[in-house]
């Protein structure tokens, strides 16, 4: 089937990206993500293009609290060390931010990249290609959980090493994010980010060259 979308189809995907939130633990509600929510989201991650059709995603959905419980240990840990990493205005800013939602999402979903033993088409010079196959199914899942008004924040503030250890990953697997998803009090207008002024919003001249940078 050649499918065919128009102007509006365009516009309402637009919209869905542009009011795309990662969304922290202060905004979580008390609602119950059905198993169905959760299938429409993974069969949304499962659309993504991947090099040379390696689909190297694993997907961990996480219910149980004594495991959300180890991975927000984890986050206490990294997190504490991280405060030290940023000075003056900054680190009064970084003290008032909700980095997470561990404890407050009723799901979380750890993603992991699988690397393959054998070659992988298109992945023979550029190796982490199966990695980014992999954000490109998380954006995937952010997208379609936008599109069902169910929040989603991605936590990189743990150890890696120690998540695996709590869902007994493989060995061989690599943990590429920790996403907190349920239902929100209430999606921001802008980035939470950019209105606590933490960096810049950088124009377009600033990040889009033609043929060369210079």
């Amino acid at each position: 089937m050649n499918k065919i979308f128009n102007a509006a189809d365009s516009q309402k995907l637009k919209e869905i990206m542009q009011y795309r939130r990662d969304v922290r633990g202060n905004r979580f509600i008390d609602k119950e993500v059905s198993s169905q929510v959760i299938d429409q989201l993974l069969e949304a991650a499962l659309f993504a293009p991947s090099v040379g059709y390696s689909q190297p995603w694993q997907f961990i959905i996480i219910d149980e609290q004594t495991i959300k419980q180890k991975v927000f240990n984890s986050f206490t840990d990294e997190n504490n060390k991280a405060k030290t990493l940023f000075k003056n205005q900054k680190s009064s800013t970084y003290n008032q931010l909700k980095l997470e939602g561990i404890l407050e999402a009723p799901i979380n979903i750890a993603v992991f990249y699988s690397p393959s033993k054998e070659p992988v088409l298109g992945q023979t010079s550029m190796a982490d290609m199966g990695k980014y196959s992999v954000v490109c199914a998380i954006q995937n899942i952010w997208l379609m959980a936008r599109s069902l008004n169910i929040g989603v924040g991605w936590v990189s503030i743990v150890d890696p090493e120690k998540v695996k250890t709590a869902v007994k990953a493989p060995q061989k697997s690599e943990l590429v994010a920790y996403l907190c998803v349920g239902y929100v009090s209430e999606f921001l207008d802008e980035p939470e980010l950019k209105t606590a002024k933490w960096q810049k919003e950088k124009l377009k001249a600033e990040v889009i060259f033609k043929n060369t940078f210079t």
